[in-house]
């Protein structure tokens, strides 16, 4: 403080020597010749004398400009120097993070960074059995509390034995093993690890036909598997249609009917079999059949004539099959039926027996 007053005051005295020498150019300026000098010199004046104010108002100002500083660097003193790299932002200020930094999301307060569980799913054939290794689909379905909602299916897997990761709450999975399969609810908790075991209780079901001791032709025998339950109707569940000979059906353990259908007509056999679980149930189904063409004559011997309209029945009038042609040729069980065929000439009629094993021929007369 000392120190400024001294600065003022010598700056006020050179104000005033200034002053005086500027009088005395003034007067000396009268003797030459005009007066402008004299103006000049009294402009000089009134600028200094503006001037020097400003100068002592300067010479004082790095003092204070230098506290000032040190008061600033006291308080940022914790925080790294700025860089400019980062433009200036209306957020909240915050740690400057190298640019090569990776972040990693906090745990939740267990320390598990998910909430939900995981579910190992295991299939086996018995409840000692080993485990199905191939084959399986897996389908798991959101749970509803409505039961007449559907379903949603969330995810199907098809590994034998798949781990999943669901959310905390109830699930209906369904595990399929060919025509086997197995529904039931599990629960998941927030971060459990469990394992859900599944019993089929399946079994395999292998259907051979044969008619009169040999394989017959390929595409001309089919099957279908019906189940010991039964529909509103009465009728039994069909599980499994037009299955092929000589296949291995997985099935659940229980008591199942066998429809076997040789040809495009009656020649059907029915069998009950019992699939066990664990097992290869083999069955074998034989077939007693005959093979007959029709064609309609003028004449025994003579040529079939074309688009003719054929029906086949049973003695007590129940339809066995239709056909149109010149020459049709179905497969029937043994047995007394009647044909009748139909022309742009006529309706014509005639009935025939067959035996097991029958290859024939039958002429219906137009007469």
């Amino acid at each position: 403080m000392i120190a400024g007053r001294r600065s003022i005051a010598e700056v006020t005295r050179r104000l005033l020597l200034l002053h005086a020498y500027a009088e005395k150019f003034a007067r000396e300026a009268v003797v030459l010749r005009g007066c402008r000098f004299q103006l000049v010199a009294v402009r000089l004046v009134f600028v200094l004398a503006l001037i020097l104010p400003m100068l002592i108002a300067v010479s004082h100002t790095p003092a204070r400009a230098q506290g000032l500083d040190d008061s600033f660097n006291q308080l940022r003193g914790a925080f790294p120097p700025d860089t400019g790299r980062h433009a200036p932002s209306t957020s909240l200020p915050g740690p400057t993070l190298p640019t090569n930094t990776t972040v990693v999301p906090r745990a939740s307060a267990d320390g598990a960074a998910s909430t939900g569980g995981q579910v190992n799913l295991v299939a086996l054939l018995t409840v000692d059995g080993q485990r199905i290794d191939q084959g399986l689909v897996w389908r798991i379905y959101a749970s509803s509390r409505n039961p007449r909602a559907q379903a949603r299916l969330l995810m199907t897997r098809r590994e034998p034995s798949p781990t999943v990761e669901l959310e905390p709450g109830e699930y209906i999975v369904n595990a399929a093993f060919g025509r086997a399969d197995i529904t039931r609810k599990i629960a998941v908790t927030p971060g459990s690890i469990s394992s859900e075991k599944f019993v089929l209780n399946a079994g395999g079901l292998k259907v051979k036909v044969l008619v009169d001791g040999a394989e017959p032709p390929l595409n001309t025998v089919a099957y279908d598997i019906l189940s010991s339950e039964r529909d509103q109707s009465d009728n039994r569940v069909r599980v499994l249609a037009d299955a092929k000979p000589n296949v291995i059906n997985r099935l659940n353990a229980g008591i199942y009917r066998i429809v076997s259908r040789y040809g495009d007509g009656n020649a059907k056999v029915e069998a009950d079999v019992t699939v066990e679980a664990g097992k290869l149930t083999e069955a074998t189904v034989s077939h007693s059949a005959a093979r007959v063409t029709f064609k309609l004559v003028t004449r025994l011997g003579g040529e079939a004539l074309p688009d003719t309209q054929w029906s086949v029945q049973t003695q007590d009038g129940q339809l066995v099959i239709r056909s149109v042609g010149a020459l049709p040729t179905h497969i029937l069980a043994p047995g007394a039926y009647s044909v009748t065929a139909k022309s742009h000439s006529g309706v014509y009629k005639r009935d025939f027996t067959l035996a097991d094993g029958d290859v024939a021929q039958v002429e219906v007369l137009m007469q």
